[in-house]
């Protein structure tokens, strides 16, 4: 568990381990608040309980082979969360994909994101993994919030996915090289 000061508020972040089914429901509204806020995570709108419950579901059971979930908590409720795809190919194993970063629409402003993604790089280092890889709408406060980290915009593609009402929208693709501690 990773506690860190943020903005006006306190998250509490930690990795979540497989099994966690005690968090499905506030990930569940977590998902269903960023859709219906125009977020482009891969859902449209309205994104009904059943499906968002079955995405983490697939999640959880997935934790432990290739992917690592953190989410950031106030007060007990689920108000954010970031996922990390390892690769596990043997000329990949020095990179990851950064996955679908989320928080919650009354929850932003605040630091959420920062402390998301700063864990999830401190992990990536503690893992050996020197690229981490994303992407994200192109426009959208989520590539603000990669550009703010010093990620790296390699290009864009017109028309990529459809927004959570069903517009198409570019998506833009960006790198981080991560320094690693020598041995």
């Amino acid at each position: 568990m990773l506690s860190v000061r943020g903005g006006v508020s306190m998250a509490i972040i930690r990795q979540v381990n497989q099994g966690s089914v005690q968090l499905l429901s506030g990930l569940v509204g977590l998902l269903q608040d960023v859709v219906h806020h125009g977020a482009s995570v891969g859902f449209l709108a309205p994104l009904e309980q059943a499906e968002a419950n079955r995405y983490w579901q697939g999640v959880l059971a997935d934790l432990g082979r290739g992917l690592v979930l953190w989410v950031a908590e106030q007060d007990g409720i689920v108000v954010g969360a970031i996922q990390l795809a390892l690769c596990g190919r043997a000329n990949g194993m020095h990179r990851a994909d950064v996955q679908k970063l989320f928080v919650h629409s009354l929850s932003r402003g605040i630091g959420i994101s920062s402390q998301l993604l700063y864990a999830l790089e401190a992990f990536a280092k503690q893992q050996r993994r020197s690229l981490l890889v994303l992407d994200t709408e192109a426009g959208s406060l989520a590539e603000k919030i990669y550009q703010h980290w010093n990620w790296q915009r390699v290009g864009e593609i017109p028309g990529y996915a459809a927004s959570p009402d069903g517009k198409l929208i570019s998506t833009c693709y960006y790198y981080k090289q991560v320094a690693l501690e020598d041995d």
